[in-house]
């Protein structure tokens, strides 16, 4: 049988649900603890550390000629900033680490930690992008021009003659709140030194291990041979645990200083307050229409509040630069002008979350599309269907090049499920009984398994993109399949054992996939961006056919036939049309135990190497929210949520809807519940689960999941990404679904989270301006 696209059962599962699984916490227990002595003001001058007598505390001080991070863009319009490990003579945001305590446990460390007096001398600081815009603003660093830190223009030469030319030009803004990722596993770090070979194994809840190891090991100018990185089992990353996080460094440093073990394992105020967040962004749209309702043109001008410092190795021009470069979305028009800014604030940096500026954009284009479809007194359906992209390939107004997608399709079926000329008979008889339903749809694409051409388009630095896998097949004919990609939650580990299972001809249970260990596995970019399946998954599938080249070459030489001849099935090699075959674990024993009888030239044992560096791929989606909304307490109730995804071949149908469903309960979140609030004065107010907000299972509705698949050779396996989709599409159809149940009143929203309060105060304003 074939294993690709089925739904065989996770692989990782029984380890997490039996509590095998080892995460950073379980590994804790015989290391001193390290706990960070953190700022309590947005900004200040450092006057001085006082610390209790005999206590084992550590400043900028000592760390002697440690290197500050420096993520790098090579491009005139971007700012480098250099972020101290421990704030040395200032501090930019609440939370920044000034000090660290070492103690023999977690609670005497905090403890300690509470003792240590940070004399700081207060400034003025700017904790919006916005404030921080303001002609004579405080600068955040020092010696800057502004705060503006990052920006990129696009400019096709043609949009004021398609604006003179417009029927209606109509204008939007768009505001999405600051979130935090909130992994159920904060961040966490264990560092242990070998006494013989001074060697540092760092343990660490992260989602790129080798590139965790070279920073790390330049920041304190060691070999990386002298530092072996771990990712054990990792409880939620979601892109927080893409960036570097100081406080890794900084334990290692100190296993190093002080020979011994030590660990750092975060709580959830630290992972509030410090802790990279996302989002923040300011949207100002303007775009022109013919009068069929065609779009032709739009002029954007984007603001991302980045926070105090760029985040490694993706630079603080990652959301910016990318709302910029993928505003388009899948609509078809190529007269664009855009304006996307980085501006850097007195707030806790920011790295990318699931979707990056995707479900900002996204709501920004499918808001447009709703207010079009208003002004010009047409369906919201219809409005799509004209501005759809229908012909592939398609290279955007920014010169991004699309893949075949089902943009047209996605649409229609998610409106045949919905059922709409039934939903607004509906709709017109709960009205009449004073209540408020809606629907909403949002169409997006998502760029996915993108490796280095574009990720070199972006002058990084640190350019990351292809994948390598080392595939062995040992004595018994098991195969170990060692990734740079490092999963987890994503169920690579099972798709993969699938797709080489195919590909060998053997059972998936016969299949090990090692990941997350720098000493194991071939150098790699870690887990990201949607690219596992398309890149690791496409390096697996050359490497399994270099190898099953091998086999059926073996194979071919005990059963004295020709390789073409050889068939690799259920286990075995078998001469085609024949009986006549050798079992694979065979095969390999003779490879390994018997390379005598291997022909001249042929090395011994089986093993393949190979590299995938796509350009990318393009998924897509629609998704269509049914809500309710009561106008006496402003509150929002989700009815049905639907999606209909194209990500090519689908490898594991299971972990797919796994993956399309978990990215839109973060997106429902994103729309209606989940806000980092800082005060006018860099404080932040949202430290605890009582004050932010994530959903529970009683504000996620069933989610209805139904799939297209359309196969490219963009994909060498047909497998697009598809792990931020969720996420990317969601809060866009629900917004526009509230927006939709608010019409009778004039409320249109363009402001995220849509929360309770918020959209009792937008009731309120509109039936005060009616009146």
């Amino acid at each position: 049988m074939r294993f690709v696209g089925e739904g065989i059962r996770r692989r990782e599962d029984p380890a997490l649900i039996t509590g095998r699984s080892r995460f950073i916490a379980d590994l804790s227990h015989e290391c001193d603890a390290v706990a960070f002595v953190r700022s309590p003001v947005a900004a200040g001058h450092i006057r001085g550390v006082e610390a209790p007598d005999d206590a084992r505390v550590f400043t900028a001080a000592h760390l002697g000629d440690m290197g500050s991070v420096v993520p790098m863009l090579h491009r005139p319009d971007y700012v480098p900033v250099a972020q101290p490990l421990l704030a040395t003579d200032q501090v930019k945001y609440v939370g920044e680490p000034v000090a660290m305590v070492v103690a023999d446990s977690r609670h005497s460390a905090e403890d300690l930690a509470e003792q240590v007096f940070l004399d700081i001398e207060p400034v003025d600081e700017v904790s919006s992008a916005s404030a921080a815009l303001v002609d004579g603003a405080p600068r955040v660093h020092h010696g800057t021009d502004s705060n503006v830190v990052v920006s990129g223009n696009i400019d096709t030469g043609d949009v004021d003659r398609a604006f003179r030319s417009a029927a209606q030009v109509i204008g939007i803004e768009v505001t999405s709140g600051r979130q935090s990722a909130m992994p159920l596993e904060a961040r966490g770090a264990v560092a242990i030194k070998d006494a013989a070979s001074e060697r540092i194994t760092l343990y660490a809840s992260t989602q790129m291990p080798h590139v965790l190891r070279t920073i790390v090991a330049d920041l304190l100018r060691i070999p990386e041979s002298d530092l072996h990185v771990i990712a054990p089992s990792v409880g939620g990353a979601f892109g927080q645990k893409m960036a570097l996080p100081t406080e890794y460094a900084l334990v290692v440093w100190l296993a190093r200083r002080l020979g011994q073990s030590v660990c750092w394992i975060e709580d959830r105020r630290e992972n509030f307050t410090s802790s990279f967040h996302a989002r923040d962004h300011q949207y100002r749209l303007e775009a022109a229409f013919d009068g069929e309702a065609r779009l032709i043109a739009v002029d954007a001008d984007l603001v991302a509040n980045v926070g105090a410092y760029s985040c490694y190795p993706v630079t603080w021009g990652v959301e910016p630069l990318m709302a910029a470069a993928e505003l388009p979305g899948p609509y078809d028009f190529q007269s664009y002008r855009v304006r996307a800014r980085g501006v850097t604030t007195n707030t806790c940096p920011m790295s990318p979350y699931r979707g990056v500026s995707r479900p900002v954009l996204t709501l920004a284009m499918e808001r447009l599309m709703d207010t079009a479809a208003e002004r010009f007194g047409i369906d919201p359906i219809e409005i799509r269907r004209r501005n759809l992209i229908t012909s592939f390939p398609y290279r955007s107004a920014t010169g991004v090049v699309y893949d075949e997608g089902s943009y047209i399709q996605s649409l229609e079926r998610a409106a045949e499920v919905i059922d709409m000329e039934a939903f607004r008979r509906t709709q017109e008889e709960a009205r009449k009984q004073g209540r408020y339903p809606g629907v909403g749809f949002s169409v997006f694409s998502e760029r996915t398994g993108y490796g280095t051409p574009t990720f070199a388009q972006r002058s990084m630095e640190v350019t990351p993109g292809y994948e390598t896998v080392d595939m062995i097949m040992d004595p018994s004919g098991n195969v170990e399949v060692r990734i740079g990609a490092s999963p987890h939650g994503q169920g690579l580990v099972t798709s993969l054992s699938q797709l080489v299972a195919d590909e060998l001809g053997v059972h998936p249970e016969t299949v090990q996939v090692v990941h997350g260990d720098t000493d194991r596995t071939p150098y790699g970019w870690g887990t990201f961006a949607s690219r596992s399946m398309v890149i690791s998954g496409g390096a697996s599938h050359l490497a399994a056919g270099k190898l099953r080249d091998s086999i059926v070459e073996i194979a071919g030489d005990i059963l004295e036939a020709a390789p073409v001849d050889i068939v690799l099935t259920d286990g075995k090699a078998v001469v085609r049309g024949t009986d006549k075959g050798v079992s694979i674990p065979e095969v390999a024993r003779v490879a390994h135990h018997q390379s005598h009888r291997l022909k001249p030239g042929r090395d011994p044992g089986l093993r393949a190497v190979a590299t995938y560096d796509p350009a990318g791929t393009f998924s897509n989606a629609c998704h269509v929210a049914v809500v309710e909304v009561d106008i006496e307490t402003g509150g929002v109730r989700l009815e049905r949520f639907v999606v209909v995804e194209d990500a090519g071949l689908l490898i594991n149908p299971v972990i797919v809807d796994g993956q399309i469903a978990g990215g839109v309960a973060q997106g429902i979140a994103n729309a209606l519940f989940e806000e980092i609030i800082y005060d006018e004065s860099g404080n932040i107010l949202t430290t605890s689960l009582l004050d932010y907000l994530p959903p529970t299972m009683s504000e996620i509705p069933r989610i209805e999941i139904h799939h297209l698949e359309t196969i490219t050779d963009a994909s060498i396996t047909g497998a697009k990404g598809l792990g931020e989709g969720g996420a990317i599409g969601a809060p866009a159809a629900v917004i526009n679904a509230v927006s939709d149940a608010l019409r009778p009143l004039g409320v249109g929203i363009t402001e995220i989270p849509a929360t309770p309060s918020r959209v009792r105060d937008w009731i309120r304003i509109a039936l005060e301006g009616a009146a």
